[in-house]
C-alpha cells in the first residue's frame, strides 16, 4: 500500500468562492422535487476515530443517491434541468420537475438526445435523468470498462452505451464529435475552453451533497477540521470545496485531494507549481474506475488549486484497505458498501495515520487527537463481482 503526498505551495491566491451557499438552497429546491429524493445519511464512525487517535470521523454515505448506488445522479439530473429550462423558456429558479411532465412537452422532450462519456457513474446518472425527462442518452466508455458498469448504465434509464477501444480523454473528444455530428446534445462533467456552461450546472449540481453534510454536522454541533476529497475529473471535488470555502471562510478544514497513482493529474498539476493544470497521457488502469482521469476540469481546478492543503497520490491497494475497513465496521461500528473510488479516501486516511513513512505528512496536515474528519463514500458496489473478490 503506497501513497505519495505533496504539501500545496499554491494555496490563498485566488479571491474566494462566493455565492456557493445561496446556489446550493436553488439547486437542492429542485432535487427535492425529483421523486425519490431524501437526504443521504450522515454516518458516525467512533471506533474507528477511536482507534487512530482522532476526534471523530464522519462519512457521507452517497451509496444509496436516488438509487442509483452514487452520488452523480445529482450532477446530471441539475445540468439536464437547467438545459430543458432554456431549450422550454423556463424559470430554473421556480421550475420544477413536473413542468414537463406535460403532454405536450413530453413529445418534444422524447427527441432530444444527450451524449456523454463516462468512467460509470456519471454515465448511470446521465441515463437515469433522461429517463426522468423522457429524453434519450448515448453513453460512451474508455477502454477496459468492465461490462458491468455498461449494464448498470442500461438498467438506469433510455441509454444506448458502448465501450470504446480509446482513452477516458479520448473518449470524451469522441462524444463531442458524436454530439456535433448528430446535433445531440453534451453533457460532460468536465469543462475545457468553450465548453463550460453544462458543466457548470452539474458542478452546481453536487452543492447538495455539501449542504446536506455540513447541515448534518451542524446539528451535532460540529465543524469538520479535515476533508478528503477523491478526484477524477475535479468536478465534485471542486464544487464541495468551493461551499465549504464560502460557508467557514477562513475557518474551513484542512482539504485533502486524493487520486489513482496512475490518474494522479490534480497531484502532477500542484507538484509543478506553476498554477497550470497538467493531464495524464495514454491509457492507465486503475480499479478505481471513477477516478481513472487524465486531465483536471478547468472550472474546478483553480478552486482546488487555490484551497486545497495537499494531494494524496495512491495505489489500489489503499482502495482495497479503504472497502475492507467500511465493510468491517470496525470495533463496532456501521458498515458501510462502499466501491473503489468511495473507499480510496478512507484508505488514504488508513495510510497517513497508521505508516512511519508518512509521519511528515500526517504532522503537515495537522491530523491529532482534536480532528474531526469528514470523508464522502462517492459509491456503492457498482462492479459487484469485483466487491466480492475484494471484501469478500
Amino acid at each position: 500500500m503506497t501513497v505519495r503526498y505533496w504539501i500545496s505551495s499554491l494555496r490563498g491566491k485566488g479571491a474566494g468562492p462566493a455565492g456557493r451557499v445561496s446556489r446550493a438552497r436553488a439547486v437542492r429546491c429542485f432535487h427535492e422535487s425529483v421523486p425519490g429524493y431524501r437526504k443521504s445519511p450522515l454516518v458516525s464512525l467512533p471506533g474507528l476515530a477511536k482507534q487512530l487517535g482522532v476526534q471523530g470521523i464522519y462519512v457521507k454515505d452517497e451509496s444509496g443517491r436516488f438509487g442509483l448506488q452514487a452520488f452523480k445522479g445529482l450532477g446530471g439530473s441539475y445540468a439536464m434541468f437547467r438545459i430543458l429550462c432554456d431549450r422550454f423558456g423556463l424559470d430554473p429558479e421556480t421550475a420544477s420537475l413536473e413542468d414537463f411532465r406535460q403532454p405536450e412537452r413530453q413529445e418534444a422532450l422524447s427527441r432530444i438526445h444527450f451524449v456523454t462519456c463516462t468512467d460509470g457513474n456519471h454515465g448511470r446518472g446521465i441515463a437515469w435523468a433522461a429517463g426522468l425527462f423522457g429524453c434519450r442518452a448515448h453513453v460512451y466508455m474508455p477502454y477496459g470498462t468492465q461490462a458491468v458498469r455498461a449494464e448498470n448504465i442500461r438498467r438506469a434509464g433510455p441509454a444506448e452505451v458502448s465501450i470504446t477501444d480509446l482513452s477516458y480523454d479520448d473518449t470524451v473528444a469522441y462524444a463531442s464529435k458524436r454530439a456535433a455530428k448528430e446535433g445531440w446534445i453534451l453533457i460532460q462533467d468536465t469543462a475545457w475552453e468553450g465548453y463550460e456552461e453544462i458543466p457548470g450546472w452539474i458542478v452546481e449540481g453536487y452543492l447538495t451533497l455539501a449542504a446536506e453534510a455540513v447541515e448534518d454536522l451542524e446539528a451535532l454541533s460540529l465543524r469538520p477540521t479535515h476533508l478528503f476529497l477523491q478526484a477524477g475529473v475535479g468536478a465534485m471535488a471542486g464544487s464541495v470545496l468551493s461551499y465549504m470555502v464560502d460557508y467557514y471562510g477562513e475557518n474551513k478544514p484542512v482539504t485533502l485531494i486524493v487520486e489513482p497513482v496512475v490518474a494522479d493529474c490534480h497531484f502532477r498539476s500542484a507538484q509543478a507549481g506553476d498554477g497550470q493544470a497538467r493531464s495524464v497521457e495514454g491509457a492507465p488502469v486503475t480499479i478505481m474506475a471513477g477516478l481513472n482521469c487524465g486531465t483536471p476540469c478547468s472550472l474546478t481546478w483553480p478552486v482546488i488549486r487555490d484551497y486545497a492543503e495537499g494531494y494524496l497520490s495512491c495505489d489500489d491497494p489503499v482502495a482495497v484497505a479503504g472497502m475492507r475497513a467500511y465493510a468491517a465496521g470496525l470495533e463496532g461500528d456501521p458498515k458501510i458498501i462502499s466501491g473503489e473510488s468511495g473507499a480510496a479516501p478512507l484508505g488514504a486516511l488508513l495510510a497517513l495515520m497508521q505508516e512511519e513513512a508518512l509521519d511528515e505528512a500526517r504532522k503537515a496536515f495537522k491530523l491529532g487527537p482534536e480532528a474531526v474528519i469528514l470523508l464522502i463514500n462517492t459509491e456503492g458496489a457498482t462492479d459487484p463481482e469485483n466487491y466480492r473478490k475484494i471484501v469478500g
